[in-house]
């Protein structure tokens, strides 16, 4: 006897990540409703007290009716908002959404409920991977550990929906403002990376994301609370020349390290206003590696794309 189809819907499926799962999805032929979030707000400041607004606000938001009949619920919505300050738009869309889309999901019965987070939440460290260990450094990464917090405290409730957290890596796709500005960054003069350039990047592509994310969610057996989207193979070189079509300047350790510890001092003075982009240059110096988890071992490594966005990204920005 055949399996029926699974039914699917994604929540935040206009956003720059949902719009690309939806069209992975319609090219697999699945079918797939789509959902507006509601706009939430929070101020709490733990994991506990989202979870506690999160079982207050769920009837008002009228999810659970929403998700009735679907099997998998994929989460992409939230504020991408890297240079914002703390506010509450920003932890009810970034904490608090993906508790009551949680709780709205276990409700009415669905099967497993993926929700997309950010390997910026592991800040700083050297090596990002699958471990709860987790150091935010802004207010967008810490509204992003705040949420994944709170789906850690639920996943650990016995229940019949599997709860997955996708940690998603640096990434890139046709349109996004963030890979226009990488391209243009990257065919200029400031181009560079710490000697000797070989640090892997985080650098992904929306397309492996997007393939990632519907696997994770259809696997057939059980899939972890937190995985890690693979690594695409490149280094901190290897995406600069991709999109800019030079190779970059490479400049000396001591040095980058000196200017990042500068700005960010500045930043702090300023309430961290600058971190967003700091931080995106520390990752065009010095990368930031990634510990093979689940997905290596599960054999669901998505097909390199990342080099061939860039390039389409340099050549649709008519840069040469």
């Amino acid at each position: 006897m055949s399996t029926p189809p699974l039914r699917w819907l994604v929540l935040g499926a206009t956003g720059f990540v949902g719009s690309a799962i939806v069209a992975e999805l319609e090219s697999r032929g699945e079918s797939v409703a789509v959902l507006a979030a509601p706009r939430l707000e929070s101020s709490a400041a733990t994991a506990d007290g989202i979870v506690a607004g999160a079982r207050t606000a769920v009837a008002a938001t009228g999810l659970e009716g929403a998700f009735a009949g679907v099997d998998i619920v994929v989460n992409a919505a939230g504020l991408a908002t890297p240079g914002d300050g703390e506010s509450p738009a920003l932890a009810g869309a970034n904490a608090l959404l993906p508790a009551v889309a949680a709780l709205a999901a276990r409700s009415a019965g669905v099967s497993r409920f993926v929700h997309l987070s950010s390997a910026s939440v592991q800040g700083h460290r050297r090596v990002i991977d699958e471990s709860p260990s987790r150091a935010p450094f802004s207010p967008y990464s810490r509204s992003k550990a705040l949420g994944e917090e709170a789906l850690e405290l639920l996943a650990a409730e016995a229940s019949g929906t599997s709860l997955v957290t996708v940690r998603a890596t640096s990434v890139q796709g046709p349109g996004r403002p963030t890979t226009a500005s990488f391209v243009k960054v990257a065919a200029s003069p400031i181009a560079s990376v710490a000697s000797p350039g070989t640090a892997p990047t985080p650098v992904s592509s929306i397309n492996a994301l997007a393939w990632f994310v519907v696997e994770v969610a259809s696997h057939p057996d059980a899939v972890p609370s937190l995985v890690l989207q693979p690594w695409e193979g490149l280094t901190v070189s290897d995406v600069l020349e991709a999109g800019g079509g030079r190779k970059p300047l490479r400049l000396p350790g001591w040095l980058c390290r000196g200017v990042l510890k500068g700005g960010y001092l500045v930043s702090a003075l300023m309430g961290e206003r600058l971190h967003g982009p700091i931080r995106r240059v520390e990752l065009m110096w010095f990368g930031q590696e990634q510990v093979p988890g689940w997905a290596e071992s599960a054999g669901l490594v998505p097909a390199p794309a990342v080099r061939a966005v860039l390039e389409d990204a340099r050549r649709a920005n008519g840069l040469r």
